[in-house]
């Protein structure tokens, strides 16, 4: 199950970041996407990115106090 979380943590760090460098207007990549730079998705990619790093930091400290 650790292992679970840590990998959808990482996949939402990955795409959060993703869709930040698109709000940015860093990455225009796909050319049709709705999010090139738009600053609302820097702010939810900022959010995704933080809610899979708090995952991974969560499960990794959890682990190691279980008995």
């Amino acid at each position: 199950m650790k292992s679970l979380i840590t990998i959808v943590g990482a996949l939402a760090v990955v795409a959060g970041v993703f869709f930040a460098l698109q709000g940015l207007g860093i990455i225009m990549w796909p050319a049709d996407s709705f999010m090139l730079a738009d600053r609302q998705w820097v702010y939810n990619g900022a959010i995704i990115a933080a809610v899979g790093l708090l995952a991974i930091v969560l499960v990794r400290r959890g682990g190691s106090q279980s008995q």
